[in-house]
């Protein structure tokens, strides 16, 4: 039984940790182009992650995220990926890529421990793909899945962030591949996390209704009650294996069943994706130099600051100026 427990009875087993800010990449929906990134002194070393995540597991935890930023950017991180993976009672080990590195240490990660892996994919033509992520390679991304596919990762599943008039005609042939590859898909709303000027939100925003509209005219998709523990609603593709799931933050609130909370590679326990409420790990450990026990304590009362629900609003300037990078996928 989970000791995480907040204030609304929502028992909390989903821990996203972020292992960097850094990202290869420079998306449009998650930062600007010319970004600061955290001094070196301000990020929490391997061994304060690990410790993070193996108190975290004590109270209850189930499945760990690795996110970022890109979480491949940091170095020795199969050395992570193996102390994670022999935690005792740990039942899922997942990672979020955007695949650009993948291919050189899809071997490694698996063979350390890494079970579940999630890529993104926001298009499947190059010139297009590199206008949305101002830098990438599609590829190198192609690349990494099916090094991904070779290592023997089960139920890969693409993340795609969609914008209008950028890659909602694509919804189907993005679809069709996942399926070709043997992978899950999920269909993402973008998050209004930091002050953009590449784009305006709002008139970017496809509710994903729209998408599945869109998809049933192309596919049959039968609904399905199915989890990973994160926020998709999942249909299945029929006769077939792949499963096409749509978060929708804004059209579909997930908050009520929501399950988890993230740490910052700078240490800051948030307690919710579109709230600052926090508490800082960092300092309980550097400067207050909690033993677990008592770090185990604050973690605790700390979801009493949980809040019940995010407000997102697309027609107003963002709340949160933290870009993704910095929240942690």
């Amino acid at each position: 039984m989970t000791l995480l427990v907040d204030s609304f009875q929502r028992r909390v087993t989903y821990l996203r940790l972020s292992v960097t800010d850094r990202c290869d990449l420079r998306c449009v929906y998650c930062m600007n182009e010319d970004m600061q990134f955290l001094p070196r002194q301000a990020v929490l070393s391997l061994e304060e992650l690990a410790r993070i995540a193996r108190v975290f597991v004590s109270l209850g935890v189930k499945k760990i995220r690795l996110t970022g930023g890109e979480p491949l950017v940091r170095q020795n991180l199969s050395w992570l990926v193996r102390e994670l993976a022999a935690l005792p009672g740990l039942q899922e080990l997942a990672m979020t890529s955007n695949g650009m590195r993948l291919a050189a240490v899809a071997n490694e990660l698996r063979d350390a421990g890494l079970n579940r892996l999630n890529i993104s994919v926001d298009s499947l033509r190059p010139e297009r793909f590199r206008a949305i992520t101002r830098v990438g390679e599609l590829d190198r991304v192609l690349a990494g899945l099916a090094a991904a596919r070779a290592a023997g990762f089960s139920r890969i599943k693409l993340n795609s962030v969609i914008l209008r008039g950028r890659n909602d005609d694509e919804v189907g042939d993005l679809v069709a591949f996942a399926a070709e590859q043997g992978c899950d898909i999920s269909f993402i709303e973008e998050m209004p996390l930091g002050v953009i000027s590449e784009h305006d939100r709002a008139g970017a925003f496809v509710p994903s209704d729209e998408i599945l509209s869109r998809l049933q005219q192309r596919f049959s998709l039968v609904p399905s009650t199915e989890s990973t523990s994160g926020p998709s609603r999942y249909h299945r593709l029929a006769g077939g294996d792949t499963r096409v799931g749509f978060i929708s933050p804004h059209s579909h609130n997930f908050c009520a069943s929501c399950n988890r909370v993230r740490v910052t590679v700078e240490g800051r326990l948030l307690l919710c994706l579109g709230n600052e409420h926090s508490l800082d790990l960092r300092h309980l450990m550097r400067e207050e130099r909690l033993d677990d026990e008592a770090l185990r304590a604050a973690i605790v009362q700390a979801m009493n600051l949980k809040p019940e629900r995010h407000q997102f609003d697309l027609q107003e300037a963002p709340q949160i100026v933290r870009f993704m990078n910095m929240t942690g996928g």
